[in-house]
């Protein structure tokens, strides 16, 4: 019989629930969100996965004359899971159809530093309050977007468009990029 991959050892498992992001098939997101829910649900498994969640932003759409405002996904593709991991969690989310693996060395579960959550804005205090860990001219580090692991300085802090300039070099120039400001991290000083 061949040895099924089986993530971390034991001691991979934790008593307190964390954040884990998970992978899934473009534009599956909504659908991998309904069934992981249903799963715990019909499982009874809501003590350890505590909540499901694809982060979105409001994004005003215009389109000739008409305007609406829309649910925009933040990050297309990937779907916020928190749960206590064990390895029953990790074998519900993982054949979870649509999942593609999570995030993390070796598609190994790695989950989210207090500071990542933070500065995604998952598990915010209260709506409306926008807390950010830094400040114009701090060095920080780009995340959940194609210029991840990039790190640049800050420029700019928009909170009232959520947005952040960071100068990224490119090619030796510093480039003014613009993100949304939970796709920053602080560098540790």
């Amino acid at each position: 019989m061949a040895d099924v991959h089986h993530p971390q050892n034991e001691t991979a498992a934790s008593d307190s629930p964390r954040w884990y992001v998970i992978h899934t098939y473009s534009g599956y997101e909504n659908k991998v969100e309904q069934n992981i829910k249903k799963v715990v649900e019909n499982r009874g498994l809501q003590d350890l996965v505590q909540q499901v969640l694809i982060p979105v932003e409001k994004v005003k759409e215009i389109n000739g004359n008409k305007e609406k405002v829309i649910d925009r996904k933040i990050y297309p593709g990937y779907v916020l899971v928190k749960m206590i991991y064990t390895e029953e969690t990790w074998a519900v989310i993982r054949s979870t159809r649509g999942v593609t693996g999570f995030v993390g060395p070796d598609s190994k579960p790695t989950p989210l530093s207090d500071r990542e959550v933070a500065a995604m804005g998952v598990d915010a205090p209260s709506a409306g309050v926008i807390e950010v860990g830094y400040k114009e001219g701090d060095d920080v580090r780009i995340i959940a977007t194609n210029l991840s692991g990039m790190s640049g300085k800050v420029s700019r802090i928009d909170e009232a468009n959520g947005t952040v300039e960071v100068l990224v070099d490119f090619f030796g120039r510093p480039t003014p990029t613009t993100l949304a400001l939970g796709q920053v991290v602080k560098l540790d000083d």
